[in-house]
């Protein structure tokens, strides 16, 4: 099989390479794809160097599969071309996220939606994916009226340049600005543009693209997305509210026994998710579960996830997994 990466040089590119490596996925020849300066450069794979080629070649090569961490003009300019050789284009991005015609696609929540026609498919925003893995198992339980959230996000959200400017703050050493005040010892209320509304971009993803995965419109959420001075893993702190009342060990029960979601939630003992206990893992952990205690039928809870993991490459590796499975592609 035939595995392309598209931004094989990057932090999540290098993380999807790292990702398809760990969970076996079966690569019988890699391609890894960059922009035609890192053209030449090597990447390394199971102990094996391998050469990174341009976007051009690696159509060329009519890889099965793409998974695509390149930004999304690199997807909207590439992704059809890779799609009309045969390929199947996992999309990073968010190009194709709200479009009518792609899927977008948490494999614990909606790959059932997926046929073997669909040759693009976009893989959500990160804070989307942590989310909505959690509120899956709830909502076909309980129906979810209502969701607010307020994310907690880590610089390598941002990408090597949100980690760099995190690094070069701390070691006080020169770099170029990323974000618009310094993010050392501080909290930045502000990732992505703001909109005419008052909220930012990536607030209105995870509006938009909760709606779109769960598959129900009636979902109201509201977010506020923030950026902290943590490197790696996203945080949330989510009040769901239901549409009928919840026993609360039960729905811990539903939690613990749903695909992809680790339950750590023994507060007295001082156990709850926290991003360093996230990291290198695949797994969406929750925890700090209880009844908001202002509103009826309603739930506070915390989640957290490595967002470089299940926030991008795993997920991406996991949909890979699934076409796989269905045997569209051997």
């Amino acid at each position: 099989m035939k595995v392309a990466v598209v931004g094989a040089t990057g932090l999540v590119g290098n993380t999807m390479l790292r990702t398809l490596e760990e969970r076996n996925f079966p690569v019988t020849e890699l391609i890894p794809v960059a922009s035609e300066r890192s053209k030449g450069k090597k990447v390394l794979f199971k102990g094996k160097e391998y050469t990174v080629v341009t976007l051009p070649e690696a159509v060329a090569m009519r890889p099965d599969i793409a998974l695509f961490s390149a930004g999304g003009a690199t997807s909207l300019e590439w992704a059809e071309a890779f799609a009309a050789v045969g390929t199947y284009v996992i999309d990073n991005s968010s190009a194709w996220r709200m479009h009518p015609d792609k899927k977008l696609v948490v494999p614990e929540v909606n790959a059932s939606v997926l046929n073997k026609e669909d040759r693009v498919i976009a893989n959500p925003n990160c804070s989307t994916i942590q989310m909505v893995v959690v509120l899956k198992p709830l909502h076909d339980k309980y129906k979810i009226n209502r969701v607010v959230v307020s994310t907690y996000q880590s610089v390598s959200g941002s990408g090597q340049k949100g980690v760099d400017h995190l690094m070069s703050e701390r070691e006080k050493t020169t770099h170029k600005p990323l974000y618009p005040h310094p993010i050392d010892m501080n909290v930045l209320p502000h990732i992505d543009v703001f909109q005419d509304n008052g909220y930012t971009k990536e607030e209105m993803k995870m509006i938009q693209e909760t709606r779109k995965i769960m598959g129900d419109d009636s979902i109201r959420v509201s977010a506020t997305t923030v950026r902290v001075p943590v490197m790696a893993g996203h945080s949330e702190s989510v009040n769901i509210e239901f549409n009928q009342d919840y026993n609360l060990d039960e729905l811990r029960s539903l939690l613990s026994t749903a695909p992809g979601i680790v339950v750590m939630d023994d507060p007295k003992n001082n156990v709850y998710p926290m991003p360093v206990l996230a990291a290198g893992r695949d797994e969406v952990f929750v925890g700090r579960l209880r009844r908001d205690l202002s509103r009826d039928n309603t739930l506070n809870c915390w989640i957290v996830a490595d967002n470089l993991r299940k926030g991008a490459a795993t997920n991406a590796v996991q949909i890979a997994e699934y076409i796989v499975a269905q045997g569209w592609v051997s």
